[in-house]
């Protein structure tokens, strides 16, 4: 079968999974994390970087955001690994009036190391 990317495994644990043809890509971890949040407003008609704490990203890792609720205007357009525990989320207000993220919400964070 040829253009077939696929993971063929009896373990429900692999310990790396390297790409052919492409030195140095290699996944050493795949995760998910739960990250209970209450950002800061996000002024009008603009974008926003706010960082979290998050105990057991690093650096480098490839991530994302899934914000649980949707909220008119309102959009998570970036994040990324800041420092070592730290994410930063950054937010977008595409309306004429300031927007508070809904608090107290629990984010998914997924990654790739």
């Amino acid at each position: 079968m040829t253009s077939f990317l696929g993971v063929a495994t009896d373990e429900p644990v692999v310990a790396s999974l390297t790409f052919k043809g492409t030195p140095g890509d290699k996944v050493t971890q795949i995760y998910r994390l739960p990250l209970t949040i209450s950002p800061a407003a996000v002024a009008a008609n603009t974008t926003a970087e706010q960082t979290f704490a998050l105990p057991g990203i690093a650096v480098g890792d490839v991530v994302y955001v899934t914000k649980p609720t949707s909220q008119a205007g309102l959009g998570v357009v970036n994040c990324r690994v800041s420092a070592a525990n730290t994410l930063a989320i950054t937010f977008s207000n595409n309306t004429a009036a300031g927007i508070t993220p809904t608090a107290a919400e629990t984010y998914q964070v997924g990654g790739i190391r």
